[in-house]
């Protein structure tokens, strides 16, 4: 255990989900959220890393790390031809290659607490309830015990578990508020960390545009206010930081591309006494997708990218661009990819090996929007802001990116992170040996 640093200083991570800067302007004006826009700092200019996938992103604003260096790649690990609802997802600390600003709190003697903070299961945290999800003949109660602190998890559902209806929204998100309120008031964690989901579900159900987005920010408006009723009820009020970032925007889409459909009908996807192999694969990340090719199948290979260059002629095909080698270095993603292949505005990816390549969406009456898209497009931006104890007033930020969150965590709580890509953003009324970005390489 490292020196105790000054256990009086108190930070609230708030993760909302999708949370992005065409979000801004209606969420802005809500009580709650203007309140700490007033007095602190915010931007509509956090990049997000590549893919813009929820896992991915909350790893990196942990680490300060990309993809290639901390591991998680992705929602779910390669899995070919399981049913998206059977896939096993990254839940555990273990699968992640990089140090997390959590454990180096709790290695300065600062407590910790996380819910529903993805990739958290069996990890440090010591009032953890993880995000993690039964499959198969797993059984939910038992794996949150085992992936969690037991003691909290079972106190917090006795509490407040009738708010919650399995993970269904808003009620979901309704639960983690009323545990984090709680938690703040009665276990008091130095840093706090908590995931809401609310908006995304209904921007994937309703799309980008709809009444049930504006309802979903008013909702996550009231649960903020819960919180910092917490907080003053806490008595740290004076001493507490609150961050709130969104980690992706969405986009709306019709098209799905159904690239393992087109590797079935060429023989690259095949049945073998009567079970599924590949030579090829696409594994879909909504925006993008990942293409795997047996090692040394060089045919294989040839006649994939083949298949995928005949189809990028024809804009309608959905296929934007398509990365491989030192591109796929520079996107920090891992060179066991074959390629990677970013899709159109409009349209995603899906893994499916049946019905059509292109599958139009509106036509069978669907509605959806999705993320995953390289973070550089236009309005896919985040939102991010930062208020409270030692932080200025009044400024707005550009250019901030998500490596730079785990470091600027880390010097809120006045410890050092020399780890991860990321600066310190320059947030602090005054600047002393824990907050100064020069002790730290910057972007």
């Amino acid at each position: 255990m490292k020196k105790n640093v000054n256990q009086k200083k108190y930070l609230i991570v708030i993760s909302y989900d999708a949370f992005s800067e065409d979000n801004w302007e209606f969420a802005s004006k809500l009580p709650h959220l203007s309140s700490l826009i007033g007095r602190g700092v915010h931007s509509t200019d956090l990049c997000s890393i590549y893919p813009t996938l929820t896992y991915a992103v909350h790893t990196t604003m942990v680490t300060g790390e990309y993809p290639d260096v901390h591991g998680v790649i992705h929602n779910n690990p390669f899995q070919p031809f399981v049913e998206e609802n059977d896939q096993r997802w990254y839940w555990y600390r273990n699968e992640v290659k990089a140090p997390t600003v959590y454990d180096v709190c709790r290695e300065h003697g600062l407590t910790t607490a996380g819910l529903l903070w993805p990739v958290t299961g069996k990890s440090s945290i010591q009032y953890n309830i993880p995000e993690v999800k039964a499959i198969g003949k797993e059984n939910q109660i038992i794996k949150m015990l085992r992936s969690g602190s037991p003691v909290f998890s079972i106190l917090m559902e006795l509490k407040h578990g009738k708010t919650r209806k399995g993970i269904s929204q808003p009620y979901l998100d309704d639960f983690t508020a009323q545990c984090c309120a709680d938690t703040v008031v009665k276990k008091q964690p130095n840093v706090m960390m908590l995931h809401f989901t609310d908006l995304d579900t209904q921007k994937h159900d309703f799309g980008t545009k709809s009444r049930q987005v504006e309802e979903a920010m008013i909702r996550m408006d009231a649960r903020i206010g819960l919180i910092l009723d917490a907080i003053k009820r806490s008595g740290n009020e004076a001493s507490t930081t609150v961050m709130i970032l969104g980690d992706h925007g969405q986009m709306d889409v019709r098209y799905q591309i159904r690239l393992n459909a087109a590797f079935y009908r060429e023989g690259l996807i095949y049945k073998e006494q009567g079970t599924l192999n590949w030579r090829a694969y696409v594994q879909g990340a909504d925006g993008c997708a990942y293409l795997y090719v047996r090692a040394h199948d060089e045919e294989a290979k040839e006649k994939a990218f083949a298949i995928i260059h005949e189809m990028m002629k024809e804009k309608n095909s959905g296929i934007e661009l398509l990365f491989t080698g030192e591109d796929i270095r520079e996107k920090h993603l891992v060179p066991s990819m074959e390629a990677v292949l970013e899709a159109r505005n409009g349209f995603y990816f899906n893994d499916s090996i049946e019905g059509p390549v292109i599958f139009d969406l509106e036509k069978a009456g669907l509605r959806h929007a999705t993320h995953g898209y390289l973070p550089q497009k236009p309005g896919y931006k985040c939102c991010f802001l930062m208020a409270g104890n030692g932080i200025r007033q009044g400024q707005e930020l550009k250019g901030i990116h998500m490596t730079d969150i785990a470091p600027t965590m880390a010097a809120v709580m006045g410890v050092e992170f020399p780890y991860g890509k990321g600066r310190i953003l320059k947030v602090f009324t005054a600047e002393d040996s824990n907050t100064n970005p020069e002790h730290r390489k910057s972007t």
